[in-house]
């Protein structure tokens, strides 16, 4: 802001005034050619954006710093300002300068921030980008979503504040909106804490209350009640969904018509997969490199269009529940890649499809050029053979509709206004074909012929004042004039006006020159002003069939996913699995999706699997790190998410569970930050899965109790292991891996846990891992072996072994390795042993032998523990 000694400007007066109300955002205040910023706002944008920062009134004390570009490169500039988190509010001129009386008025007419994205080159054309609304209490609390560049508009509510804010994490939003009392309301704490990293608009209570909000919608939708969108009883729902309409509306500067429904879900209606889960399976990003190679959406999106690749990641992350609708998608797959010739017909037709979901937005938001028209034009053009080909297909899901063929009209309009070779900007004029409008067409008659209109018009007076001298000339002071050398001006006409005189000739206007001149000279101008015009009339009628396109949009993609998953299934060798509600999962030489496509240099081995309610419910995996108890855990999460997505699964058979919940717990990475250790975030991970599994849950436990001592580890592992097999006398279908061969003696106590282990072959000192999962636990790690082949120094490998030996020999994992004498040899003679505890800790070991572990409860477990716990601290103290 200015300082008491800067010189404020009536500009800089209207610029303060108009920053007042967008203090939160980056403000692009048009001056001519050119887009300036001023004060902080300067400061922070020449930073970002890397461009010279100067200063306004140079001569004062202090003068205004200021940046500025050209209006024309605007785009990239926003571009670089939203990656950083910064919303920027264009300011642009409201009236004709050429007119305005004073300062030029400026307004802003549009606000954009994270989510309110509609520009192409700012998306991620495969994603979504949602804005989030939370609204509600602890005990009912809203959720919804919008994406403005497709029209998507969702909301559900839950009375599980745990649900929503894993939905919240599922979505995955660019920004969030949330009212103003959650800032200092502890119930969200950890709202805020885990999406922090995401931009947070906070806005007034008021915007938030439910009156308001549900008028909004309904004016928005034009309809007497919600109802029809099956939401009319989600209060807290309808708070956040109004309130984002009102965010939108006040940012756009406009009502958004696009909007013309929204879907309301139920969170129960879907396979939930949490944000953890979903890192852990690696289903969109890379752990290591964050990107979309190596992950389950990166095998399978081979879609051919924008919306087809946005609904395909959808489907991963919402899985099906309802067996009926799975059986529907895996029908259409199963006749795409029995019909693989036309498939591939039908994938070459749909690659003249644009983006329709953001084209139709754009249009209806007034945002669209001609070349979005022109995109559109060809979209709809291939609607007929698309129908053609679709005619021999039987599934349900790939049915035509008959208001498709009504598109064409609007495609017709388009092919009759709209030049191909329309340019980018929709104001400069070359955008309507000639023949549309019989007034643009003469404007366009004038533009191109000025000079040979002058030339006749030239002609026509020398022939009739009979001065063949006489010239018909332009200049930027008087416009077009005739010329007459003074030796003729008696022969001059009466209807000849005098302008100017001159040494030797005269100059003279006319009625008719007059209206060539206003002609001509304005042609230009109002050629581009006519084209605006009409442009604006064609896209207005075009924005008439959104709804229609929509819809479109939505089948298309459909088919994009239906036969990508055909195309898919084809390629790699999947068969279609078979879905049951008897929580049985039989896998016949199943394999990872992901990892046999990235292995290089040796043939991936496939494993079968079984597990059920009644005898395998538990599989207590076992075998040396790099022997693929990770793979063979994920790939089994893995392909019950590909069935209820409904794609064929890589398997040689597969007969799967309809699964509510998956989770893993498959290792945990520090997050110091918050002070959170390794331990701490195994913990919270696993207190998350005990308290939210189900009986119908699928769980992937991937070594537990690592990051403390090994005792500590053991019982909790052993507790959880119990827990989770007398889960309300039902159990839970669990995968453990374990280090801890000691888990292997739950099966004789706990009738449906099965003891299984990855197969290694030793040769030479050597192991040779042969990928093979085989029934029964194995008390060998391997670990030294495994050392060897990670590079680790061969002298510290055999002091390992030697190490290893005693510690066998002797029995007793309670007495430490000898110490080497001094160089470097060591020998049993005279050699001190080391013990690791230490007296009085033995007596804590005497306890835990005493422990009877196939009969204590999970909690006596922890609570004994506890006192075990204490009693060492004292020890030590």
């Amino acid at each position: 802001m200015p300082s008491p000694q800067s010189k404020v400007t009536p500009m800089l007066q209207q610029y303060l005034s108009i920053k007042e109300q967008y203090k939160d955002a980056i403000l692009f205040y048009r001056m001519g050619d050119f887009y300036e910023m001023f004060f902080e706002d300067a400061k922070i944008a020449s930073k970002v954006l890397e461009i010279a920062l100067t200063s306004r009134n140079k001569k004062d004390k202090q003068p205004v710093p200021m940046c500025g570009f050209p209006h024309k490169a605007a785009s990239g500039y926003i571009a670089r300002l939203i990656k950083q988190g910064h919303k920027v509010a264009i300011c642009d001129q409201t009236e004709d300068p050429g007119l305005a009386k004073g300062l030029v008025k400026r307004e802003v007419v549009r606000v954009i921030t994270p989510g309110m994205i509609t520009d192409d080159e700012l998306l991620d054309e495969k994603s979504n980008n949602y804005v989030l609304a939370v609204a509600g209490n602890k005990n009912l609390t809203g959720l919804s979503c919008l994406d403005i560049s497709t029209g998507r508009f969702r909301v559900t509510e839950s009375k599980d504040l745990r649900l929503v804010l894993d939905e919240s994490l599922r979505i995955s939003p660019s920004e969030i909106l949330l009212p103003e009392s959650f800032k200092d309301n502890p119930d969200f704490a950890e709202i805020l804490r885990s999406l922090n990293q995401k931009a947070i608009t906070f806005s007034t209570d008021n915007v938030f209350e439910y009156k308001a909000a549900r008028q909004r919608l309904l004016d928005q939708f034009n309809t007497l009640n919600l109802e029809g969108f099956g939401c009319d009883h989600l209060k807290a729902g309808v708070k956040a969904a109004g309130a984002l309409l009102h965010y939108v509306v006040e940012t756009q500067k406009q009502t958004v018509e696009h909007f013309t429904g929204i879907e309301t879900y139920s969170l129960d209606k879907y396979l939930m997969i949490d944000h953890i889960t979903c890192r852990n399976l690696e289903l969109l990003t890379n752990i290591q490199t964050g990107s979309k190679q190596g992950t389950l959406v990166g095998i399978l999106d081979k879609t051919i269009t924008a919306m087809g690749g946005r609904l395909l990641k959808d489907w991963i992350r919402y899985p099906l529940l309802d067996p009926d609708m799975i059986m529907q998608r895996l029908d259409a797959v199963e006749e795409a890649k029995n019909s693989i010739q036309e498939c591939r017909s039908i994938r070459e037709i749909i690659k003249s499809v644009y983006d329709l979901e953001r084209v139709g937005s754009k249009i209806s938001m007034g945002h669209a050029n001609a070349r979005d028209l022109i995109a559109l034009k060809r979209s709809l053009k291939i609607l007929p053979q698309l129908s053609s080909e679709l005619s021999g297909f039987n599934a349900k899901l790939f049915q035509w509709q008959s208001s498709f063929d009504n598109l064409q009209e609007p495609a017709n309009l388009i092919e009759k206004g709209i030049r191909e070779d329309a340019p980018l900007t929709i104001n400069e004029g070359g955008i309507i074909k000639t023949e549309y409008n019989p007034e643009l067409d003469e404007l366009i008659q004038i533009s191109r012929d000025g000079k040979g209109s002058l030339a006749k018009l030239e002609t026509k007076e020398r022939k009739a004042v009979r001065i063949n001298s006489l010239k018909v000339r332009y200049n930027k002071v008087f416009g077009y004039y005739i010329e007459i050398p003074k030796t003729h001006t008696k022969s001059v006409p009466g209807h000849y006006v005098r302008k100017q005189t001159l040494v030797n000739a005269e100059r003279y206007i006319t009625d008719e020159l007059k209206t060539f001149e206003s002609k001509v000279l304005g042609a230009e101008e109002r050629r581009a002003g006519l084209e605006y015009r009409i442009f604006n009339e064609i896209r207005q009628k075009i924005a008439g069939y959104n709804a229609d396109i929509q819809e479109l949009a939505g089948f298309i993609a459909r088919i994009d996913c239906l036969l990508n998953l055909g195309y898919i299934a084809e390629q790699n060798d999947y068969n279609r699995p078979e879905i049951n509600l008897h929580g049985d999962i039989l896998i016949n030489d199943g394999r990872h999706p992901v990892v046999e496509k990235m292995i290089a240099g040796e043939r991936f081995v496939p494993n079968t699997i079984e597990m059920d309610q009644k005898k395998n419910q538990i599989l207590v995996i076992t075998g040396p790190n790099m022997a693929g108890k990770s793979t063979i855990l994920r790939q089994i999460a893995l392909l019950v998410i590909m069935a209820q997505v409904g794609s064929f699964v890589p398997a040689g058979s597969a007969l799967l569970s309809i699964t509510d919940r998956i989770f893993t717990r498959v290792g945990a990475l520090d997050n110091l930050s918050q002070g959170q250790s390794t331990f701490l975030v195994e913990m919270q991970e696993t207190a998350n899965i005990l308290n939210c599994a189900t009986s119908k849950s699928l769980i992937v436990m991937d070594e537990i109790g690592r990051g403390t001592s090994t005792f500590d580890g053991l019982s909790i592992a052993w507790a959880v292991a119990e827990y989770l097999h007398d889960f309300e006398n039902k159990g839970i279908k669990t995968l453990f891996a374990t280090h801890y061969h000691e888990l292997t003696e739950l099966s004789k106590t706990k009738d449906r846990v099965q003891n299984f282990n990855i197969a290694v072959k030793e040769y030479n000192d050597e192991i040779i891992f042969l990928r093979k999962l085989v029934n029964g636990g194995t008390n060998r790690s391997y670990g030294i072996q495994v050392a060897r082949l990670a590079g680790i120094p061969g002298k510290v490998i055999e002091r390992a072994k030697k190490v290893l030996s005693d510690i066998e020999r002797k029995g007793d994992f309670l007495k430490g390795p000898r110490v080497l004498k001094k160089g470097g040899k060591d020998s049993d003679k005279g050699h001190v042993q080391l013990e690791f505890f230490k007296p009085p800790e033995k007596d804590i070991l005497q306890e835990l032998q005493m422990l009877d572990i196939s009969q204590i409860t999970p909690l006596d477990a922890l609570n004994r523990l506890n006192e075990l716990h204490e009693k060492a601290n004292k020890i030590r103290g």
